[in-house]
């Protein structure tokens, strides 16, 4: 599993041959979000996914759905992996719905963007939502408020079958900018929700597809 995702996580030849296309969705596709968000469905996951980041944190393997945590070059975040009982259309809608808790905090929607990267063996697609603090000045210091820095929210597929979300913040370090909050600070603003009631449980199947 981890020498596969090596290899999705790190192809620069392959990915260099293929362009960023805008990623949109039909007006169906808005409705059923709208609709999934409104029936509150995301509550079967995003707090799971929260206990089991920091389950993962502590050195906790094999507790609820699988996490990995993601640190490099300054980014810091984390990838939820696919679970078959979450459903392919439960994760799709989990992807834009974390984008919709980031732009909640007061972020703007930079880019959304989709590559298809053709393998030997297999199709990888990655979906992403780009997302940058607003401009605002802090009244006590003057600096520029950056929150968390950049939030990239990616979902990578293969041959159609989704992966993992990976969620991740990027500070800026320049002086003009107030310090970043921290990356558990945006999990816990993002994800920390309550527990899904059995009526919500109930629709997992209905938006499964």
């Amino acid at each position: 599993m981890f020498r596969f995702l090596k290899r999705i996580l790190a192809s620069p030849g392959t990915q260099q041959a293929a362009q960023w296309q805008p990623l949109a969705r039909t007006p169906a596709q808005v409705r059923a979000h709208d609709q999934w968000v409104a029936q509150q469905v995301y509550l079967n996951w995003m707090g799971p996914y929260f206990k089991a980041y920091h389950f993962r944190k502590t050195g906790v393997c094999g507790q609820g759905l699988r996490v990995q945590l993601l640190e490099e070059c300054g980014r810091q975040g984390a990838l939820f992996f696919f679970d078959p009982s979450i459903g392919p259309g439960n994760f799709r809608h989990l992807f834009d719905f974390i984008r919709d808790r980031v732009l909640a905090l007061g972020y703007n929607l930079s880019t959304s963007d989709q590559r298809t990267l053709r393998h030997e063996r297999y199709i990888e697609t990655i979906d992403k939502h780009f997302l940058k603090p607003q401009p605002k000045d802090c009244t006590q210091s003057g600096r520029c408020n950056q929150q968390f820095g950049t939030v990239t929210v990616d979902m990578v597929s293969v041959n159609g079958q989704p992966g993992f979300i990976r969620f991740s913040a990027n500070p800026y370090h320049d002086a003009i900018f107030t310090p970043a909050h921290s990356f558990d600070a945006l999990m816990e603003r993002v994800f920390n929700l309550p527990p899904a009631p059995p009526e919500v449980q109930s629709l997992i199947r209905h938006y499964a597809k």
